[in-house]
């Protein structure tokens, strides 16, 4: 998969309404007077009031009028029935508390949820960031060898099998291949993780975006760039945004037809309260739109994806690449990893903290026998042991 190619499907991730900084720059300002209106004396209650309703349209222009209405006539034009959007869940709400003259509470609404929105696509956003780097990794250019024997630099996706390349020392191998001649050392732990470089040589296959060492080769290409071992492990970083936790493509399918039946369920129950309850309407429109409120699937909604894409984004920092959402929510589940790769998954310097003999009365012979044996091995962990088992004061014995 080229990284152009990449870029676009990183691209599309993004928000359709993507507006720069005026979100929020709308929403500090809504803040700003929020905060102004609320130590103003309720003697001038008219400038109070019109304050927060200023803040109020500021603070929720981008969530409640541009994603929640404007993705709701887009998707309904789209889909050729009504598909509505959860956040004019929240717009209604706070109409609905400004007309009651609550215009504190419907304006403190929008500014909680309109803020949980922005850190939701900041968590999102520092996904695509680290899965950017991920992609800055593939190499762009290559090395080809000409029929006269001179060498040219041409784009990577230009490259189609049989091309012969020659790669220099710290260069990056532009495609998977096979090495026609030379001998060198390659870091493949962009690939593998393995920390120490593979001895190559001729005959010995080699993986695009791994590190040249010091010596130089020419190699074969046998692959075209999208097909490569980098290449797909970049189309399961991207799957992320698309495999997400269950209860994440629940939410998303569901919500239009939830958010439906919420729009039709809220007027009836404001207009029956009263007379099967015998409410006032003040009390039936008070007690609807807090229904309202607290039916909104915005927060659960907002809780699954940020954690699993911020989730991703923090292991992609560290280097480890994951499928998608699916999978990184079922490490909950697990009780128990079991790993076997020496000096892969560790620092390179292992180290024996704890030794258990069991119904082993001369142990002091037992460790004489152990530092013997350890001697005549060049293993990470036997020097580990040899190491641990000589110096027994940073070794606890059981």
């Amino acid at each position: 998969m080229s990284q152009s190619h990449h870029h676009e499907q990183t691209h599309q991730h993004q928000h359709e309404h993507n507006h720069g900084k005026m979100p929020i720059i709308l929403y500090i300002g809504g803040l700003v007077l929020a905060l102004i209106a609320l130590f103003l004396s309720e003697d001038i209650a008219p400038l109070r009031n019109s304050l927060f309703a200023i803040a109020t349209i500021a603070a929720g222009y981008h969530v409640v009028i541009l994603e929640g209405l404007g993705e709701t006539i887009e998707n309904t034009k789209h889909n050729h029935a009504f598909t509505p959007n959860a956040h004019i869940l929240m717009g209604l709400a706070a109409i609905g508390a400004s007309l009651m003259g609550n215009f504190w509470e419907g304006t403190l609404l929008i500014l909680i949820f309109s803020g949980a929105h922005f850190l939701e696509e900041y968590a999102e956003g520092k996904s695509r960031r680290e899965i950017t780097k991920l992609l800055e990794m593939n190499p762009t250019t290559a090395r080809r060898i000409k029929k006269d024997g001179q060498t040219e630099i041409v784009a990577v996706e230009a490259l189609v099998k049989g091309d012969h390349l020659q790669v220099l020392n710290g260069d990056q191998v532009p495609i998977d291949g096979l090495i026609i001649s030379g001998t060198t050392a390659i870091d493949e732990s962009a690939i593998n993780g393995e920390s120490m470089p593979k001895e190559k040589t001729s005959g010995d296959p080699v993986f695009g975006s791994t590190i040249n060492g010091t010596g130089s080769f020419t190699m074969e290409v046998t692959k075209e760039a999208k097909d490569t071992v980098f290449a797909k492990i970049l189309q399961l970083v991207n799957q992320n945004q698309s495999n997400q936790t269950k209860a994440a493509s629940i939410i998303q399918k569901f919500e239009p037809k939830y958010v439906t039946f919420v729009l039709i369920a809220i007027p009836l129950f404001v207009i029956l309260a009263p007379l099967l309850f015998k409410w006032s309407w003040n009390e039936s429109l008070y007690k609807g739109l807090v229904i309202l409120v607290a039916a909104s699937p915005c927060a659960l909604a907002a809780a699954t994806v940020s954690a699993t894409l911020s989730a991703t984004s923090t292991l992609a920092k560290q280097g480890v690449l994951s499928k998608g959402s699916t999978y990184l929510s079922q490490l909950a589940d697990i009780k128990a990893i079991a790993f076997d790769k020496t000096d892969t998954l560790t620092k390179g310097k292992q180290e024996v903290t704890h030794a258990y003999f069991i119904d082993y009365a001369n142990e002091a012979h037992l460790i004489d026998v152990i530092v013997a044996m350890e001697s005549e091995s060049n293993h990470p962990l036997a020097t580990a042991m040899l190491q641990a088992f000589t110096a027994r004061e940073k070794l606890t014995l059981t």
